[in-house]
């Protein structure tokens, strides 16, 4: 197995270095960071040796569909810029993909809080997704090359492209529910509030199963503060 990691960045020069020495603790066939028009020096930080940083436009889809053109790795793992992957990361993804039917998976999440509500978050997010086989970003989704390249990679969507990835993915074969952790920053929880966070999340996975555009979703998800 050739691994390729990508990971979409927009002005994350204060974590991008932690997640790249992360990923290559793991051992990757290679790291491939996709700078989304930062106005701070995160490409400059991020360049470092086996790491690839490329330029795209900006959106998160894009990069990672742009980060999948660049890559040469069978597997294709998409990383956030402020997560970090544990260290068995390239085994357990090896482990998952002995079984062909297996076409992709996640890993389950710890945030890097230390409140006991972050614990009941991470628990009831790993939950759902080992119950629906549907994953978020945070989870570092990775997929065989030649799935993601048949089912046309990610949708070019503002918001909600992991959940809309997620789901194709799982008609298309079987989705490996790891048990390791990647470690995922605990921000967004803290800077509206863990209850706020949760009911927004929510209130925007029922709009989008509902049908409301990923487009008015973003607009909506940008106007709450």
């Amino acid at each position: 197995m050739h691994l390729s990691v990508i990971i979409p960045a927009l002005n994350e020069e204060s974590r991008i270095v932690a997640t790249v020495t992360a990923a290559a603790a793991v051992h990757p066939f290679e790291i491939i960071v996709v700078d989304g028009g930062s106005r701070d020096r995160t490409a400059t930080v991020a360049a470092r040796p086996g790491v690839h940083v490329v330029s795209s436009a900006r959106g998160r889809a894009r990069q990672m569909n742009a980060g999948a053109h660049t890559a040469t790795g069978d597997v294709l793992l998409f990383l956030h810029a402020d997560a970090r992957l544990p260290t068995s990361a390239a085994r357990d993804v090896a482990t998952a993909l002995e079984n062909p039917r297996v076409v992709g998976g996640r890993f389950d999440v710890r945030l890097d809080g230390s409140a006991p509500i972050y614990r009941v978050i991470e628990t009831l997010m790993n939950a759902r997704s080992r119950l629906t086989r549907i994953a978020t970003g945070d989870q570092a989704i990775f997929v065989r090359r030649r799935v993601f390249d048949d089912l046309g990679g990610y949708a070019s969507i503002p918001l909600m492209e992991d959940i809309e990835f997620s789901s194709r993915l799982k008609r298309a074969g079987r989705i490996a529910c790891l048990h390791s952790r990647v470690l995922a920053s605990s921000r967004r929880w803290q800077q509206r509030g863990p209850g706020r966070t949760i009911a927004l999340m929510w209130a925007l996975r029922a709009l989008y199963a509902a049908g409301v555009s990923p487009q008015r979703l973003a607009r909506a998800y940008a106007s709450v503060r």
